[in-house]
């Protein structure tokens, strides 16, 4: 969530913003990004993963940004897929944005600049996992087994986070909890109850 100043929020009187406004960037609004690692022993698909991601990205709820498919056969032969939904302009945007952050964790301030011009670099060629990427998964395959790593970007949280930043609020905790542990996180959550 970007920090954008709004005129309205200003003191009256103080034209400050007005000058900001037209010489700092506005950052992209990017909605979560998720990534998630699958496995299928045995590689028994059966026609229905595709059909309903592309029902989610036909909805607008998410997005590719990148994805590698790694399938090896019976006898070790191997097959690589790549795919994403963002054209050239937006994965080299993405790879700045992302990579503006990482040089500002590293070098503060002054490796904002540089972070950006790697990062635009770095996802040049539309994808953010690389030929390591690639080596690494087929290595640890076994045979009869595909993987697939994923980035989703979740488009459905970005009116909602922008909502969220433009009240000033700040994400304290995000996590990701499948419906069976639910109740052993809320129980961990619960403060106990004081005796009566």
């Amino acid at each position: 969530m970007g920090d954008i100043e709004h005129h309205a929020d200003a003191p009256e009187g103080d034209d400050s913003s007005q000058d900001l406004a037209h010489d700092e960037p506005v950052t992209e609004s990017m909605g979560p990004i998720q990534m998630t690692t699958l496995a299928f022993p045995g590689n028994r698909f059966k026609g229905e993963i595709l059909p309903e991601l592309e029902k989610l990205k036909m909805a607008g709820v998410v997005r590719i940004v990148d994805l590698l498919l790694v399938r090896k056969d019976e006898v070790g032969g191997v097959m690589v897929t790549t795919a994403s939904d963002l054209d050239w302009q937006e994965a080299v945007s993405f790879g700045s944005y992302v990579g503006a952050l990482a040089g500002f964790a590293a070098a503060g301030p002054a490796g904002i600049a540089k972070g950006a011009m790697a990062g635009a670099a770095e996802l040049a060629d539309g994808h953010l996992f690389d030929q390591d990427d690639v080596f690494r998964v087929t290595q640890a395959l076994p045979n009869n087994m595909s993987a697939v790593l994923v980035l989703f970007e979740h488009l459905w949280a970005k009116p909602l986070l922008d909502a969220v930043d433009r009240a000033g609020g700040i994400e304290l905790t995000n996590d990701w909890i499948r419906p069976e542990e639910v109740v052993s996180v809320v129980h961990r959550a619960t403060p106990p109850l004081a005796p009566s």
